[in-house]
């Protein structure tokens, strides 16, 4: 079964404070206009479960989808577009920061990337904040198919051999992905899927012992 399939919008949030009660998460976030709402749509099998738009910096708010098996889905602003207010790009920051390194029912990032434009400074960087979590994340190479299937091989390769440090001291994963051709959707279920049974394992321990 799609992990995904049939994920209900539950809440939109634009403070830390109103911030719901609920169970396991796990995140999406990436640079403005990486594919980030695409891909959502794409593994929930719904055309627009997330807001897409050829405008960066449309997902505003943290936006919060309940998925079949109990757990939640966040959809997080994207980050690296400055075309709007100082002020608001200043909240946004904030609130982006705050829910990365403090939210308890975050298990794990999938961090999102332009497979034609990996690994730019903000990823790096949105890798070395989110690493003092000890929380996994995958990366998503979005667009592949923008690529050829040699390309698509050696972007892959490239990134991977790229991750090696982050990969020392953080589980870091890492696969290509089209939402377009529906590629890599059974992998990314997989990985989120084992992060999702790893956390219910290990609140069975905590409630035995």
């Amino acid at each position: 079964m799609n992990l995904f399939q049939n994920a209900k919008f539950f809440t939109t949030v634009n403070h830390l404070k109103d911030l719901p009660d609920t169970p396991a998460e796990i995140a999406f976030v990436g640079r403005s206009n990486a594919g980030k709402s695409s891909a959502i749509n794409t593994l929930t099998n719904h055309v627009r479960l997330a807001y897409v738009s050829k405008t960066p910096g449309r997902t505003q708010h943290i936006n919060f989808f309940e998925l079949a098996g109990g757990g939640f889905m966040v959809d997080l602003p994207g980050y690296g577009y400055a075309q709007v207010p100082e002020a608001v790009r200043a909240h946004w920051v904030g609130l982006l920061g705050d829910y990365l390194q403090h939210r308890k029912q975050l298990i794990g990032l999938v961090l999102i990337m332009d497979a034609r434009h990996p690994l730019k400074a903000l990823d790096l960087r949105m890798l070395d904040f989110f690493h003092t979590t000890g929380r996994p994340v995958h990366i998503l190479l979005s667009k592949a198919d923008k690529l050829s299937k040699n390309d698509q091989i050696k972007t892959l390769a490239a990134v991977k051999k790229a991750l090696k440090p982050y990969a020392e001291r953080q589980t870091v994963s890492v696969q290509l992905f089209s939402s377009l051709k529906k590629q890599g959707m059974e992998e990314v279920g997989e990985v989120v899927g084992k992060w999702f049974e790893a956390d219910a394992q290990t609140a069975t321990s905590a409630s035995d012992e």
